[in-house]
């Protein structure tokens, strides 16, 4: 680990701009891809190829495979992050804006808070946390509500619901990490939990029939150029840039990608992907934002034991 003194400032920064743009580029890419290749399936060549080259250039660096019980909780959360959790996102992008959509995962610590307050007790209810989940829990009532008249059409229900899902089961992970045998090395239990996410994915995709009747020559450059950047810049680059800065920065610093994530994808779907950017897309992302805002940056009662959320990879 360098010393804060010898660390080049250009380093730091470089890595909080992957973390920043490229995982919120990354909503917009997955909407690219989905177009053309089925959900599960572009899910599953993403994170099986991003886990077979982590797990194998740890392997090079002469870590130690994982043991027996530690291949069986990576294959827990594996089905809860990538099935769950990234499967219905790559689903539900079918049929919501790609920011949105990144807007909607966003309530993640919103879920997580409620745990720790509810079940885990780890929190206890104060004014700004009630608060902050109220706020949260607006944003996603704005973003669905049939009936609130702030123009653009609110998005589609059963898009809604998976992406609600897909961040209720991230919290559930995030609480069984703290609790299951893993690899010593973050590289190593994520490059496993991304490869066996990959092979669960896969098999969720031809159990759904996704591979009948898919042609890969007739994807477009596009296609396949979405795919190689949810692997490398999303996936290779994204993870390796934020395991540095979690080793050189507060865990506060780098948690600022939960809210920054949200408006990178939401301006990057109006200028590039052509999704609207109306009044009820900016009031819906700015109470969800707000909620995270408020959560993240809230201290844990000091009588009380802090468990942090799980990062994204």
């Amino acid at each position: 680990m360098d010393s804060t003194s010898h660390r080049p400032t250009w380093k730091t920064l470089l890595a909080f701009a992957i973390i920043y743009f490229v995982w919120g580029s990354t909503f917009l890419a997955i909407r690219v891809g989905v177009r053309e290749v089925p959900p599960f399936m572009l899910a599953a060549m993403r994170f099986l190829i991003a886990g077979i080259v982590l797990c194998g250039w740890m392997y090079a660096r002469g870590e130690r495979s994982p043991s027996r019980r530690q291949w069986i909780s990576a294959s827990l959360l594996a089905f809860l992050i990538f099935v769950l959790d990234y499967g219905l996102l790559f689903w539900a992008e079918q049929r919501v804006p790609s920011g949105v959509a990144a807007v909607m995962l966003a309530i993640i610590p919103v879920f997580m808070a409620a745990s720790e307050i509810i079940f885990l007790r780890t929190r206890r209810f104060t004014l700004s946390l009630s608060f902050a989940l109220l706020v949260g829990i607006g944003g996603v009532a704005v973003l669905m509500s049939h009936s609130l008249d702030l123009g653009g059409a609110p998005i589609d229900r059963k898009g809604a619901v998976a992406l609600i899902i897909a961040a209720m089961s991230w919290s559930v992970s995030s609480v069984l990490t703290r609790k299951l045998p893993l690899p010593p090395s973050k590289v190593m239990s994520s490059g496993t939990q991304m490869f066996v996410g990959g092979v669960l994915l896969a098999v969720t995709a031809a159990a759904l029939g996704e591979f009948r009747g898919f042609r890969p020559q007739a994807v477009s450059l596009g296609g396949w150029l979405s795919l190689l950047y949810l692997i490398v810049a999303g996936s290779i680059i994204g993870f390796t840039a934020y395991v540095w800065l979690i080793h050189h920065e507060s865990p506060t610093k780098v948690g600022t990608y939960a809210y920054v994530n949200p408006m990178v994808a939401v301006l990057l779907g109006y200028f590039l992907g052509g999704e609207a950017l109306d009044r009820r897309t900016i009031f819906g992302t700015l109470l969800v934002l707000i909620s995270v805002v408020v959560i993240t940056t809230t201290p844990a009662s000091k009588t009380v034991a802090v468990v942090a959320v799980e990062d994204a990879v």
